[in-house]
């Protein structure tokens, strides 16, 4: 998968956790809590949601890696199976 397309993805999955919110307007710099306003719980269920649709296990340990777009995808390239 290229990155637009894991790009995509992510984004989508933002929007089905956080309806309210306009994730493809995020820059690859944006801490994606913060700027679409998502709290702890909707967090961890995108979490859920990118495991589910990738087959990416992120452990608790690794979420501060994964704060903004651009650290997001490339932990996520990173494990793609």
């Amino acid at each position: 998968m290229n990155r637009e397309t894991l790009r995509a993805e992510v984004c989508q999955l933002l929007k089905q956790i956080a309806p309210d919110t306009e994730p493809e307007t995020l820059q690859d710099q944006d801490k994606i809590r913060e700027v679409l306003g998502i709290d702890s719980f909707d967090a961890l269920q995108f979490i859920v949601a990118l495991d589910a649709r990738l087959g990416v296990d992120i452990p608790e340990k690794d979420y501060a890696q994964t704060d903004t777009l651009a650290h997001l995808l490339d932990y996520l390239e990173g494990r793609m199976p």
